[in-house]
C-alpha cells in the first residue's frame, strides 16, 4: 500500500499531507539552525564526501560508497567510512565494525561495506563522533559517509546524491504522505548525482549494477547465476523488485520470490521454510551478511557492482581528490 501511496497512484496521499507540512517545516527549521550557526556542526579535518540520498528506500547507495571506496584506494589513498549503522543496535557508540561485530550491532550495510573493502569502517549515531573515532585510531586520507545527506551536524566537503532512476522521486512529498527526505531542490546544491537505472537527465550521471556470479554463503563456490536451477529468490531490501528483476534479466527461471522489509533480521527456520532441498536460494549480499552464521548448501548471494561511465566518472574523482592535501 505504501508503495502505491508514494507513487502517486493512490490518492491516499492526500490524508497525509497535514503530516508531511509538519516533517517539512521541522526539517526546514532544522537546517535553518545549522546554516546560521544557532545550532552547531563539526568540520573534520580531512575531507568529508557524504553519499547519500533524497528518498527512503533502496537507491543503490551502498554499492556506490564501495565503488568509491575502491576507486580511492587504487589511487593509493586511505580510507575511512562512517554510518549510522540503520537497523542494529550496540551497547556503545562509537563502535568500530570488525569481524567480530554483528549486523545486529552495526548494520548490514555497514558491515557489508567492511567485508568488501576491507577499510575501516565506525558507526555512531552522531556520525561526528564517528569520524573522531575513526581519525583516533586510523591514518586516513579521506572520510566516507554512507548516507547521512540531512545529518547535517557534521559538515561535508563533497556531496553525492544516488537516485533510483526507475522510481526516482514518486509523487514527491515530504514523509509521510511520500518517500522524500528532502524536496528534489536539494539537488542544484549537491555536487554530483547518480543515477541508478532508467534514463538519466541532463546533468546527470548514469550508473549501472552488474553482476552475474553468485556466491554460495556455506562453501564461498562461485558459479554463474544463470547455472542455478530451481531458484527461489528472496530480499529484505529497499525495493525487493528489483533485485528479482536482475536475476531474471541474467537467465534465472524462479519458481518463487519473497520481499521482505529493508533491513530486516532473519532467523534460520523462517529462511528453512522458503525452499525445499531440491530448490536454491538465492538472496542479496546485504541479506547475506545476516544469514552467514546459519547458511544452508543451497544459499547463494549476488554481489553487484557499480559501473559509471569512464570520462564523467574521472571528473568526479579529480574533484574528490583535489580536496585531499598532498
Amino acid at each position: 500500500m505504501i508503495e502505491r501511496i508514494w507513487s502517486g497512484r493512490s490518492w491516499l496521499y492526500i490524508l497525509l499531507l497535514p503530516l508531511s507540512a509538519l516533517y517539512g517545516l521541522i526539517s526546514g527549521l532544522r537546517k535553518l539552525g545549522y546554516k546560521s550557526g544557532l545550532l552547531r556542526s563539526w568540520k573534520a579535518p580531512v575531507p568529508v564526501v557524504v553519499v547519500g540520498n533524497l528518498t527512503v528506500g533502496g537507491n543503490g547507495k551502498t554499492p556506490m560508497v564501495i565503488w568509491l571506496v575502491e576507486q580511492l584506494q587504487q589511487k593509493g589513498y586511505r580510507v575511512g567510512v562512517v554510518s549510522r549503522g540503520y537497523g542494529g543496535k550496540s551497547g556503545h557508540y562509537p563502535l568500530l565494525v570488525t569481524d567480530e561485530v554483528t549486523t545486529a550491532q552495526a548494520g548490514d550495510e555497514s558491515v557489508l561495506i567492511q567485508r568488501r573493502t576491507g577499510v575501516p569502517v565506525v558507526v555512531a549515531p552522531k556520525r561526528a563522533d564517528a569520524v573522531k573515532e575513526l581519525l583516533a585510531h586510523f591514518p586516513v586520507d579521506i572520510v566516507i559517509t554512507d548516507d547521512g545527506l540531512q545529518h547535517y551536524a557534521l559538515q561535508r566537503d563533497y556531496e553525492i546524491v544516488v537516485i533510483d532512476g526507475i522510481r526516482r522521486f514518486g509523487n514527491g512529498c515530504w514523509l509521510p504522505a511520500g518517500p522524500m527526505r528532502e524536496l528534489s531542490g536539494r539537488l542544484n546544491t549537491v555536487n554530483t548525482i547518480i543515477v541508478n537505472g532508467g534514463t538519466s537527465e541532463t546533468g546527470e550521471l548514469p550508473m549501472t549494477l552488474k553482476g552475474e556470479v553468485a556466491v554460495n554463503l556455506l562453501t564461498g563456490e562461485p558459479r554463474k547465476v544463470s547455472d542455478i536451477p530451481n531458484g527461489v529468490a528472496m530480499a529484505g531490501i529497499g525495493h525487493p523488485p528489483r533485485f528479482f528483476a536482475t536475476l531474471q534479466q541474467l537467465g534465472v527461471n524462479l519458481q518463487a520470490t519473497h520481499a521482505f522489509a529493508d533491513h530486516q533480521f532473519y532467523e534460520k527456520a523462517q529462511l528453512l521454510a522458503l525452499a525445499n532441498n531440491e530448490q536454491n536460494l538465492l538472496m542479496t549480499e546485504k541479506d547475506a551478511v545476516k544469514c552467514s552464521q546459519f547458511a544452508q548448501p543451497n544459499w547463494w548471494y549476488l554481489p553487484v557492482s557499480a559501473y559509471l561511465p569512464e570520462e564523467q566518472r574521472q571528473k568526479m574523482l579529480g574533484d574528490i581528490c583535489a580536496l585531499i592535501p598532498e
